[in-house]
């Protein structure tokens, strides 16, 4: 795939002050499609089931971050949130593939950084159990003080006491309650709370913000390296990320061709930021729109050893 640079800078143009977690953006969804959201989230509805032959792994589009459905024969999992705030755009997102909050089952979370564990607590008073792995007990509430920092009004603590624990070693009994064959995995390398989910007849893995495997050379005697030697063992023939494309692993290249123009524009942001330049500065400096500066920069910040590559996938699940 090739890179539209002109849509992506004029996107950022467009939308450089929209804010997904504000209200505006999503009331006015919610009231044309009241079905979709959970008032009545005490009414029983359809678990959502595993046919045999379709895809068990959907993708939610919604935030920054790529989120999924794992459908099984009795019940529904949600893999991943978004940021806290984004509660409005899920459901339209939900809605969109006429799936209702209530059909979902329980929530599994890949690590809890902001951007993947942001919807926990206000899903769980909706109905959706947690899951929780044994190796992420103790990094639960990592990210509460993020939320309180920026002073977001939308995010609720996850209660632990109200969640289910599963140990890893136990993971397939939990899954095949739901009627899915597969485990959870331990992967530490972005995080030491870090676990995948691993799907036996798929054959697939949702490994969150596990290093992409075109970026595994410069992995190579870590944590993630391990992480995903122990992985490929299983011979996966899909991959999910969390901020990248999904892999097909039969047929796709290590790494997919990007936009040269757009590939040196991230190359120089990151460059001017190594010497201290403020976002702002940037800015200015490369006639890049502010809000592209900020969300290089994060993911930057945020992924350390990440790619030009890396980042330029991340940036373009924003449907840019």
């Amino acid at each position: 795939m090739f890179w539209d640079t002109s849509l992506i800078k004029r996107t950022y143009i467009v939308t450089e002050q929209h804010r997904p977690c504000q209200e505006a953006s999503w009331l006015p969804w919610i009231f044309l499609h009241l079905k979709t959201y959970p008032l009545c989230g005490k009414i029983k509805a359809a678990k959502l089931k595993f046919k045999a032959g379709e895809k068990m792994v959907t993708q939610l589009k919604y935030s920054n971050t790529n989120t999924y459905l794992i459908s099984g024969k009795k019940g529904c999992v949600l893999f991943d949130t978004g940021w806290a705030g984004t509660f409005g755009l899920l459901c339209k997102a939900l809605g969109e593939k006429n799936i209702t909050l209530q059909q979902i089952s329980c929530l599994i979370i890949s690590h809890f950084h902001p951007d993947h564990m942001g919807l926990a607590g206000e899903l769980a008073e909706h109905g959706i159990e947690p899951v929780i792995a044994d190796v992420q007990l103790e990094y639960v509430h990592a990210s509460d003080h993020i939320f309180r920092k920026e002073n977001n009004r939308f995010f609720v603590p996850l209660d632990e006491n109200k969640a289910k624990i599963v140990s890893i070693r136990q993971s397939r009994k939990f899954l095949k309650s739901l009627g899915i064959s597969g485990e959870l995995i331990h992967t530490p390398g972005h995080s030491p709370d870090s676990i995948c989910v691993w799907l036996d007849d798929d054959r697939s893995l949702l490994v969150g913000d596990l290093a992409p495997l075109y970026e595994l050379e410069m992995h190579k005697n870590t944590p993630t390296g391990e992480s995903w030697e122990r992985l490929l063992k299983l011979r996966p023939k899909r991959v999910y990320y969390g901020h990248a494309k999904t892999a097909e692993l039969d047929s796709s290249l290590p790494a997919a061709p990007c936009d040269d123009d757009l590939y040196a524009l991230v190359k120089r942001i990151i460059r001017l930021c190594e010497k201290g330049q403020t976002p702002e500065r940037i800015s200015l400096r490369t006639n890049a729109p502010q809000k592209l500066v900020k969300d290089v920069l994060q993911i930057y910040v945020t992924h350390p050893g990440v790619s030009i590559n890396g980042i330029l996938d991340r940036l373009e699940i924003k449907d840019l």
